[in-house]
């Protein structure tokens, strides 16, 4: 029981490690976002979006599924005290990584001026795509150093890699963004075309991607080397008698990798497509360029940055658990395999739900505070309240997909995500076209998108593992408790706004809501003493509900 409750406990420890850090990145992007847009304006935003969209779809293609693959090939191997074979598995992913990189990195640089011409109908942000293209080599090594060390249960070097790397690319993002503004203006008054100057500024903030990755890079690296010795010594102490041949190790990683690629590619490119749809909608609705970049600007710079520092948890439990949950199938034990899945799930909506909750209630003012006050100020408001429900469909889809690649149904994530997004299409289009919904169509699009997808999932991991989904605690007690809370934060911001700025009313209300839902969450038995103790300090959160006579 002992041993259950410390791998239990350890897998929460490097799932919240990994989302801590992964939301230190995220909050840390929002930060430097909100200087970069401020430069680039919302045009230059949309420059920036589309050669980062593009950019992550090229590289799921070639590279981003390797971690995950990685750190599922090696759990397996390592579970089993094959350790020459899990470094086979590494090596082997190794030369994947670096041909494959180095490919699609070529070509993305030499067809940028097609996708983002005749796929998005944004031509200028050919210059932003193409700075970032060698970040597609860099980060397919990168990634498979990081699952490397997940792959043995460790996320503090991957998680404090995705620090390093966000703070490099704040500071470079903005210093390079205004240069090149700078430099795209002049270009803008020979050739008489204003959105040069947000074209250049968005490439300058591409150059931030490229310098943080190669930080991160030599960072992993380093990390590699320095525990290097230690693996050897189980490698020379391996006295398993199977032995994996290269051939073996490269159709396993192949077989792996290309259901993932699909899946993840699947549920990804749906934000390329939707941009596609929309720009062509609204062109043939008579809006000019500047007029759809600006809404699409406001989208992915303010609420899809905000929307993503809520997602970081979903997607750093991700790699958590696939690890644990593979050793946990390897070994039979399926009781084990669906207290994670309950364990994953249930942090998850816990943390979710509330900033969906609370960016619904403050969004105009948190978004008052960050942006440009006067940059489209009531549309931002709009997205925000109609998005809050995507931000834990989002949540939960993510945290599934990773459950069933963990489960070793990797191609049931492909199918579902297929079914989802062919739907969402359908919607999209009759949405835009029959009901002139704008942006709001993409919005409710990307929810049903997400409301199928962790339906279908749900239902794929019932009947692979005999798994039913606890309610009452996971969703009904944190939504009734983020209601309570999104009132809370909003009258004491309310009431702070009558004395005070934006600023101090918005942190004001913010740190009412989380003391609201903390404390309601325990008065309402929505986390019981065991949960909070399972988490990193929880024994201090503890001590404090015990000082309020809510936990005895």
């Amino acid at each position: 029981m002992s041993s259950k409750r410390s791998n239990s406990k350890n897998f929460l420890v490097q799932g919240t490690i990994l989302a801590a850090a992964s939301i230190i990145a995220k909050v840390i992007g929002m930060v430097y976002r909100v200087p970069l847009t401020n430069i680039l304006g919302d045009s230059g935003n949309s420059y920036y979006s589309t050669a980062n969209e593009i950019y992550t779809i090229v590289l799921m293609i070639s590279s981003f599924s390797l971690p995950l693959a990685v750190s599922r090939l090696m759990a397996e191997r390592i579970g089993k005290g094959e350790y020459r074979n899990a470094n086979r598995v590494f090596m082997c992913a190794m030369r994947i990584a670096v041909i494959a990189g180095a490919v699609m990195s070529l070509f993305t640089y030499a067809f940028a001026g097609l996708f983002t011409k005749y796929v998005m109908n944004f031509e200028l942000a050919k210059y932003g795509l193409r700075v970032i293209a060698p970040a597609i080599l860099i980060f397919s090594i990168t990634g498979t150093f990081r699952g490397y060390f997940q792959g043995f249960g460790s996320m503090e070097p991957t998680a404090v890699s995705q620090v390093i790397e966000q703070i490099v690319n704040a500071v470079v993002s903005v210093v390079c963004a205004g240069i090149l503004f700078r430099y795209g203006l002049s270009l803008a008054a020979k050739d008489n075309n204003p959105l040069l100057g947000p074209a250049w500024g968005a490439a300058g903030g591409t150059f931030g991607t490229v310098a943080s990755v190669t930080v991160a890079m030599i960072f992993m690296m380093i990390m590699y080397l320095r525990s290097r010795s230690s693996f050897e010594r189980k490698m020379r102490h391996d006295t398993s008698a199977r032995r994996e041949s290269s051939t073996q190790i490269y159709r396993l990683l192949i077989i792996t990798i290309l259901p993932i690629i699909l899946s993840t590619l699947i549920y990804n490119i749906s934000n390329v497509i939707d941009q596609g749809i929309f720009n062509a909608v609204l062109k043939g609705q008579g809006y000019v360029e500047e007029q759809y970049s600006v809404i699409w600007g406001i989208y992915t710079g303010k609420y899809r940055v905000l929307m993503n520092v809520v997602l970081s948890l979903a997607s750093s439990l991700g790699p958590a658990i696939v690890p644990s949950m593979t050793i946990a199938i390897g070994l039979g034990n399926r009781r084990d395999a669906r207290d994670k899945i309950a364990m994953a799930v249930r942090y998850t909506m816990i943390f979710s739900i509330p900033c969906a909750f609370g960016l619904a209630a403050l969004g105009g003012p948190v978004i008052t505070m960050l942006f440009h006050p006067a940059s489209g100020m009531p549309l931002s408001i709009g997205i925000m309240q109609a998005g809050a429900p995507m931000i834990i469909l989002y949540a939960l889809s993510t945290l599934t997909t990773s459950v069933l690649q963990g489960l070793g149904k990797l191609r049931q994530p492909v199918i579902n995500n297929a079914i989802a997004l062919v739907i969402h299409l359908i919607a999209l289009v009759v949405m835009l076209r029959e009901f002139n919904l704008n942006i709001y169509a993409v919005i409710y699009a990307n929810t049903l998108f997400a409301l199928i997808v962790c339906i279908l999932n749900a239902f794929t991991i019932g009947r692979t593992i005999g798994y039913r989904q606890e309610v009452y605690k996971t969703f009904f007690i944190p939504v009734v408790v983020s209601a309570i809370m999104a009132f809370a934060a909003y009258a004491i911001y309310s009431l702070f706004h009558l004395l005070f700025g934006v600023t101090i009313s918005t942190i004001a209300g913010i740190l009412a809501g989380v003391f609201v839902y903390a404390v309601g969450l325990v008065a309402f038995r929505g986390i019981t003493a065991d949960e909070i103790a399972a988490l990193p300090k929880g024994n201090t959160a503890l001590r404090f509900f015990r000082r309020l006579g809510l936990i005895r």
